[in-house]
């Protein structure tokens, strides 16, 4: 049915007519709206037991712009009706406006879409137990997202009546000059898109830069500036291109934490020094959260001015930073409880001064003593 049609089932006589008219045209999108807010709330219930995470993005990507997609129809239909009945030439701006619309609720229709399924997959596990990469899905919805207002713009310019290849033709030209004027805003754009290619790390890591005083938990990796959280809670904005320039530590990624602590014990406890060592590595061994496969070394290896120095080399299961603190805690402990076992004793910074039993003095201070 046409657009004529449908006025002629809604003509009726006399001069006031066209209000009747459109009175009934936006009766029926109130109607149409109310019948299309209760289908698609009930469809929600029903599609929300289900475990596939498209059709809820769909749904609720939907709702609003089919909404506003239906008022822009009616209203553009309503007054054409009131451009066919005053004739008036600024009437006639309603067609491409209500293209335009059309374009811009399927636009936003795709772009909720979008946010929506990069929600819910983020949120939800994959077959092997593990959650979706939430960098990679960051990157592929932005990716999207941008492909979905460019096209949009250019289905809108085309529907106004300009020529897409001669926008495309200026865009080429003038594109050299934006990108000599705007050369850092692109090398924050390439430097972003390196970090989610190469993904050196991801949001939630927790990284440093041996180069710059930079620490803490990556927040959000935008095209233009990466958002990390520092140990103190205070944001801390980056621009992009920076980490293509330094070296970056992520230690999310480590698979051990190293525990590396050097113990003396005193010269005169050097008869106990090779049992002390021996317990401390048996203790490391039978220890449930030392990892034996990886390098373990307890050894003598200094005479030092007031101790005798033995270092332990060992490496914990746990990479989590309070655990980690816990099972060392508790192994040096151990090792100090080792070393007393032995009656021998933790040495701390001595000296020692040597006397002789008889002091030679002047004749001068003998007096100055006997006095």
């Amino acid at each position: 049915m046409t657009l004529d049609d449908l006025k002629q089932l809604i003509i009726v006589d006399g001069e006031w007519a066209w209000v009747l008219q459109v009175f009934v045209v936006v009766f029926g999108v109130l109607l149409l709206n109310f019948i299309l807010r209760r289908m698609l709330n009930r469809l929600h219930q029903q599609l929300s037991r289900t475990k596939t995470p498209w059709d809820d993005a769909l749904i609720d990507a939907a709702r609003r712009p089919l909404s506003w997609l239906v008022w822009i129809v009616g209203l553009a239909f309503a007054i054409e009706i009131v451009r066919d009945v005053s004739g008036l030439a600024l009437f006639e701006i309603v067609s491409p406006l209500r293209d335009v619309g059309v374009v811009a609720c399927l636009t936003w229709f795709l772009i909720r879409f979008i946010s929506s399924a990069e929600n819910n997959l983020v949120s939800l596990k994959t077959t092997d137990g593990k959650a979706f990469d939430r960098t990679t899905m960051d990157a592929i919805a932005k990716l999207l997202r941008a492909s979905v207002v460019i096209t949009a713009a250019l289905v809108t310019m085309q529907t106004l009546g300009f020529s897409i290849s001669g926008v495309l033709a200026f865009g080429g030209i003038g594109g050299i000059a934006v990108g000599f004027a705007a050369k850092d805003l692109l090398a924050n754009f390439f430097g972003g898109l390196m970090i989610y290619l190469d993904r050196p790390f991801a949001v939630g890591d927790w990284i440093r830069s041996p180069d710059r005083d930079i620490e803490g938990t990556v927040e959000k990796i935008g095209w233009r500036l990466t958002c990390i959280r520092t140990f103190d809670k205070r944001p801390l904005y980056l621009p992009n291109n920076i980490f293509t320039t330094i070296a970056v530590e992520n230690p999310s990624r480590m698979s051990h934490r190293r525990i590396y602590e050097t113990i003396g014990v005193r010269y005169d406890d050097a008869a106990h020094l090779s049992n002390i060592v021996d317990d401390v590595k048996q203790m490391l061994i039978e220890h449930a959260e030392i990892d034996t496969d990886q390098t373990m070394i307890v050894n003598f290896n200094k005479f030092a001015p007031s101790s005798l120095d033995f270092f332990v080399y060992t490496f914990t299961h746990t990479t989590n930073w309070v655990r980690y603190h816990e099972i060392k805690h508790e192994v040096l402990l151990k090792i100090y409880d080792i070393v007393t076992g032995y009656g021998a004793e933790v040495a701390f910074p001595t000296s020692t001064v040597h006397i002789p039993e008889t002091i030679p003095l002047p004749p001068d201070t003998r007096a100055a003593s006997a006095d």
